[in-house]
């Protein structure tokens, strides 16, 4: 893996946020791993207890049950960090257009506050995830840090707002942040349920059980799939990174793309399945074709991403069939 031979010192303690989500609980699980000591603080309103029962024994591990929104539980779980991973926010563009005030509150008021906890606290540094929404109606391919278009979601919106506050407290208060713009992350854990389920997970889930899963739009809409082992190693490097990489936001993906129809007949085969998918509207905020240029990342972070499209659906696809 491309962090299994990365180093802390004895003793390094980390806190995700976030940590009983998808994309959080691998970060947990991956730090255990390494030898670290890993604090969890997550509300479970989309985080999962049963991701928090994973390491329960692990005397490493401590979990908090509290809410970004609280400026006091912030400053808690921040004291004595060394690294703040910060994943915890409300995910999908079509939720984030029903819910804004909400988002609001959450994703960026909530990552105001970690900022703020980690300032105070003298965390060493505070990498946080931000999205390839914020590239928006750019129409340019690949994406490209510094030529994103118009914001298209309130999602979108809360991820460049992150972004915008990490520079500021890097400029004033040198907290070395740094944000990471996930490209359509996929991989074990990650929940198919919900009508908020990201695509990879849904289609899987459905086509076990025999059903047709709905493709919204034409399915020729392009994204790039990036496996959760990648996700993990852009985090870790990233608390490693030298300094020339605070205050900037860098594109975590395989650097690819992979049409819907595509991603559906790939599942399809591997599942060993037949089942033509129906089709319903685009959703609302959705951009239309997302491929990152990942150079930025790899040349700051060192980021070099193991697992290509292929690599990582067929561990997803495993891990689903024992699971699920």
């Amino acid at each position: 893996m491309g962090y299994s031979g990365l180093t802390f010192p004895e003793g390094t303690l980390f806190l995700v946020t976030g940590g009983a989500g998808f994309i959080g609980s691998n970060l947990c699980e991956a730090l255990l791993r390494l030898g670290c000591k890993v604090r969890c603080l997550d509300d479970l309103s989309t985080g999962k207890q049963a991701h928090v029962d994973l390491f329960a024994d692990d005397p490493d591990y401590e979990f908090i049950k509290g809410d970004i929104k609280d400026l006091n539980v912030c400053m808690a779980a921040s004291e004595g960090v060394d690294y703040i991973l910060h994943q915890a926010a409300w995910g999908s563009v079509p939720r984030s257009v029903e819910m804004p005030l909400f988002y609001c509150a959450n994703n960026i008021a909530g990552t105001l506050n970690m900022l703020e906890a980690a300032r105070v606290n003298r965390v060493k540094k505070f990498v946080y995830a931000s999205s390839s929404s914020v590239y928006g109606d750019g129409e340019s391919l690949p994406k490209q840090e510094g030529r994103e278009g118009k914001l298209l979601s309130p999602y979108a919106l809360t991820k460049s707002c992150n972004e915008a506050w990490a520079r500021q407290y890097y400029l004033h208060y040198q907290l070395e942040t740094v944000g990471l713009r996930y490209f359509n992350v996929f991989g074990r854990r990650q929940d198919p349920e919900g009508a908020y389920a990201a695509v990879i997970p849904r289609f899987i889930r459905l086509l076990l059980a025999g059903k047709a899963p709905v493709i919204n739009g034409d399915g020729r809409q392009s994204r790039d799939f990036t496996y959760i082992e990648n996700v993990i190693e852009a985090n870790l490097k990233a608390c490693l990174a030298p300094a020339e990489a605070s205050g900037k936001a860098f594109n975590i993906a395989c650097g690819g793309r992979e049409y819907l129809l595509d991603v559906y007949k790939t599942l399809c085969q591997a599942l060993g399945v037949d089942i033509p998918p129906q089709f319903g509207p685009p959703r609302p905020g959705d951009i239309r074709d997302s491929h990152a240029d990942i150079s930025q990342a790899v040349r700051l972070l060192g980021y070099a991403p193991d697992y290509d499209f292929a690599r990582g659906i067929a561990e997803a696809v495993s891990w689903y069939r024992k699971n699920l």
